[in-house]
């Protein structure tokens, strides 16, 4: 569903073989299970991005209008617009204006750009189509309107502009659905060649970054080993295979069998009598990219269903095999259910018994709106899919469907949700004559999820529109919403979780004697053990929060499948402290001589005496809203900071900082360890993260409006990142801050944050002088969410605002980076990436970006490389060595720009 729960960085980093179901939007799934796509963003080792937050749609793009020109006849409307079938045969509202009223118009054409300095390589020069526009409002009675297009949604109140606006659109050639226009391929292929040529320098560097990387990760290594039934459930890595091998072995009912294992050799397994239930290496020999989405154990533990990407675009084959039989000629599962021609999201989730599935269509705009049920063994063939049973369709385009199965394994429940509303049904999975019923039906602006108990709902909800979620419960029956009340300690006036701003509730687990919930307190992320009275299933009688000894950490639910249990695993890490998994007590959480390490992370060569971290508050510009940022460093590197502001000795010039953001969606970026982050920090850089306004750091009003950063308040997420730069640059002249200089602040942003750099470098050019990284940026903000047939558009409608309407347009024009690149400004070098298959930031948004700071950026400005990946999507490379590689390709771009010179 588009607001579940996400894990943390950590927890996604371990959550293995889930029987759960995997969310793939631009976060992190649910708690324990395997993450669809996760490919870490530059700098981080974990999942791409949000962490322990209810997690939204992240942006991103999809079909719509190729290349080609418009033409027709008609005497037009009050913006002189023709009615346009684009060259790939799919209607679009990306229109030109007609210089008359004429049935055809001359497309004026120009392919001018700021030049090159002397002497060095000269940029692809995009012709621009000065009259090309998208519109937004009402379109012309003129224009014929295909099905599926819709200028907002069924249930907005808001005006939309009439007569329609045009919104400039000069690089709208460059969009191609069908990814086969050979104009735009060439394109592309003469980006990437002019960045080969631009850092063509930088291979020595690149080859030592990607070694030093390399070196800090135990390439043969393996997860903690969790139980679910009769088996131990981990995976493995193994030095020079690129993807992870999922195994199991036998319980033992001895716990030394599974505690402190050794790391084994290659050969050796980590458990008696291992088997290899599925090794993603062997499906991706003799392909450019392979994702796992959902891998899910049938409940007798005899079958896997497993779901892959084999494109990057997240759309997903399902495969089902035999766990407890072989191939007798290769050795191999034998596979009981494939239906080449049946696509799903990713998620998988398995009924009652190994009878049958459950799993999620999406529709032509990717958006994820069936369920079906399938049996397995079910036919194959074109209609295959017709003969699986629709368990439920969501019609509404604001709303995504989601499911997944409660940990006892009673209920199914159907999630279908948008932004800001969402209604849950369950399914009996026990009753074969069970119907799908609802728990509450949709009401506007109400979020709730739902979790079943020894016969109760456990809820977590913003009903009466409290700042954050609150914790409820009542019996486990459909239209309930009467029955909802308060969870208190005791059925007293103690309640832990009421919705107030100073504890936020993210997510809450059941087990048999107790809930888990996670959230955040003080902007840190916080685990509570709450007990159940052990005579009434619906009253808790005591919460313990888990404390550490650090102060700023990152902590979250592991990987636990069962629900009848005395421990849970948790995970932990921080800036400086590599993840370790703990198992906690249920009974005695808050002793620490109960606790035990499972399994920390080992990171060959790493010191951590040698580095430190802080949390400091930035005092925004507003003057009261005060901005958390974590920072690591290497400490010899901050004493010669603090020496030179205290004698004036020290070069203060010589630090380099490099700030991190995003802030999008409510999704929180944690302070959490990232061994590939010692290749900066180790030649003297300090690496902040800005916890800007439109994450959920600070709990849902960090987010929501008035005062975070979403709809007519968006701009407060560029206000927040500019401010921590100018505290970094001019400090706060208290002396806090202030140890850098313009042109050694570079920045970085991945997807929604790459819409934070984009904006931020438009609102100060002059601060951030050194390079910006932008990776898949959603940079083309009003062009993408005027149009429906993108995906996610109509769904974010809810997160952006829609610039169809009245309300939302001008304000959203003042701050999209495409159309706010200021003329004649220096820029910054630019690193811009994309994937040609990105179903979420589609590949036009950056080749169109770097095509306009190109042509309206200073003579004096950096280089503008754009980097596309031919094979990949949204999340890069799938292979982790690849991955690396294309990490230390940005970070050798980020040495160059900032003149760090490497010592032969």
């Amino acid at each position: 569903m588009t607001w579940s729960k996400a894990a943390t960085t950590a927890t996604a980093c371990c959550a293995l073989l889930a029987s759960t179901t995997s969310l793939p939007f631009r976060s992190t799934s649910g708690v324990g299970c395997v993450t669809a796509f996760p490919i870490p963003p530059p700098g981080c080792n974990a999942s791409s991005r949000s962490t322990s937050s209810w997690s939204l749609p992240l942006r991103g793009g999809g079909s719509g209008s190729g290349s080609g020109s418009g033409s027709g006849s008609g005497s037009g409307t009050d913006l002189g617009l023709d009615k346009v079938v684009l060259g790939n045969g799919v209607f679009g509202v990306n229109s030109r204006l007609k210089a008359s009223t004429s049935s055809s118009s001359s497309l004026s054409t120009s392919t001018t750009s700021s030049p090159a300095p002397p002497g060095s390589p000269t940029p692809p020069n995009a012709r621009r189509e000065e009259d090309r526009v998208v519109l937004a409002g009402k379109l012309p009675s003129t224009m014929t309107i295909p099905n599926g297009l819709i200028r907002q949604s069924e249930t907005s109140k808001e005006p939309l502009l009439d007569p329609a606006i045009p919104i400039p659109d000069p690089y709208g050639w460059m969009r191609d659905e069908t990814r086969t226009n050979e104009e735009i391929l060439t394109h592309l292929k003469d980006e990437n060649s002019y960045t080969n040529t631009i850092t063509s320098s930088l291979t020595p560097l690149r080859s030592k970054l990607y070694n030093e990387m390399v070196s800090t990760i135990t390439e043969t290594d393996h997860s903690v080993p969790r139980p679910r039934g009769d088996w131990m459930y981990y995976s493995r890595t193994y030095e020079g295979k690129s993807y992870r091998v999922h195994c199991r072995a036998p319980r033992s009912t001895s716990k030394d069998n599974i505690e402190n294992v050794d790391l084994p050799e290659m050969e050796r397994s980590i458990l008696p009598n291992e088997e290899i239930v599925l090794d993603i290496n062997a499906l991706a020999e003799g392909r450019d990219y392979c994702a796992p989405g959902a891998i899910a154990v049938s409940p007798s533990s005899n079958l896997m269903a497993y779901s892959v990407d084999f494109k990057g675009d997240e759309t997903c084959e399902m495969h089902v095999v035999r766990l407890d039989e072989k191939d007798g000629s290769n050795n191999k599962p034998v596979v009981v259910d494939h239906d080449p021609n049946l696509e799903i999201d990713g998620r998988i989730v398995w009924g009652h018994d190994d009878t049958s599935l459950f799993y999620i269509e999406m529709d032509e705009a990717h958006r994820p709106y069936r369920v079906r049920r399938r049996i397995i063994g079910n036919d194959t063939g074109a209609a295959a899919a017709e003969k699986d049973e629709l368990i439920f369709e969501e019609n509404d385009m604001l709303f995504n469907v989601g499911v997944h199965k409660s940990l006892d394994g009673r209920y199914l429940f159907v999630e279908t949700s948008s932004v800001e509303t969402c209604e849950v049904r369950f399914l009996d999975l026990h009753d074969p004559q069970s119907k799908l019923k609802t728990v509450v039906a949709r009401r506007e602006k109400v979020l709730y999820e739902v979790e079943h108990r020894k016969g109760y709902w456990w809820i977590i909800t913003n009903v009466d529109g409290t700042p954050n979620m609150r914790l409820m419960v009542s019996p486990a029956v459909e239209d309930c919403a009467s029955q909802w009340r308060n969870v208190s300690v005791g059925g007293s006036d103690d309640i832990p979780f009421d919705g107030g701003e100073d504890r936020a509730l993210f997510d809450v687990q059941t087990f048999s004697s107790h809930l888990v919930a996670q959230g955040r307190e003080g902007g840190i992320p916080r685990v509570w053990i709450l007990k159940v009275d052990e005579e009434a299933d619906d009253i808790i009688t005591n919460v313990e929060m888990l404390t550490f000894d650090e102060e700023a950490h990152d902590v979250g639910l592991g990987t636990n499948r069962e629900f009848n249990t005395d421990t849970i695993a948790v995970t932990y890490d921080s800036m400086v402290t590599p993840p370790s998994d703990i198992e906690i007590s249920l009974s005695d959480p808050s002793s620490r001589e109960s606790r035990s390490v499972l399994k920390s992370k080992v990171v060959p060569g790493y010191d951590r005496t040698k580095y430190g971290c802080d949390r400091i508050d930035v005092v925004s510009r507003d003057g009261s809203t005060m901005i958390p940022i974590s920072m690591v460093y290497r400490r010899d590197v901050m004493e010669g900071i603090e020496a030179s502001k205290i004698d004036g000795t020290a070069n203060v010039d010589a630090t380099n900082v490099h700030l991190y953001g995003y802030g999008s969606y409510g999704a929180c970026m944690e302070a959490s360890f990232s061994s590939t982050r010692l290749s900066l920090l180790d030649r003297g850089f300090v690496y902040v993260i800005a916890h800007v306004r439109g994450g959920s750091e600070m709990g849902r009003q960090w987010y929501e409006e008035p005062s975070g950063a979403k709809y007519l308040c968006k701009k407060n997420t560029f206000n927040d990142f500019v401010d921590v730069g100018r505290w970094l640059v001019d400090g706060d002249g208290k002396g806090k801050g202030g140890f850098t200089v313009p042109s050694q602040l570079s920045c970085e942003g991945r997807s929604a944050g790459g819409l934070l750099i984009g904006a931020s470098l438009n609102q100060a050019p002059e601060l951030f002088g050194g390079p910006a990284i932008l990776g898949v940026p959603f940079v083309d903000v009003a062009a993408t969410m005027v149009d429906s047939t993108i995906p996610l558009t109509t769904a974010e409608w809810e997160e952006w605002g829609n610039p169809n309407e009245q309300k939302y347009h001008d304000y959203m024009m003042e701050y999209s980076p495409m159309n706010n690149v200021k003329e004649g400004a220096r820029y910054p070098p630019c690193l811009l990436t994309g994937g040609l298959h990105d179903p979420r930031v589609q590949y036009w948004e950056p080749t169109k970006f770097a095509a306009q700071l190109r042509h309206s950026q200073g003579s004096n400005s950096g280089p503008v490389c754009l980097k596309i990946d031919m094979g990949a999507g949204h999340f890069s490379a799938s292979d982790r060595y690849k991955y690396l590689r294309e990490l230390a390709f940005d970070y050798a771009f980020l040495l160059n720009q900032m003149g760090v010179v490497e010592e032969e």
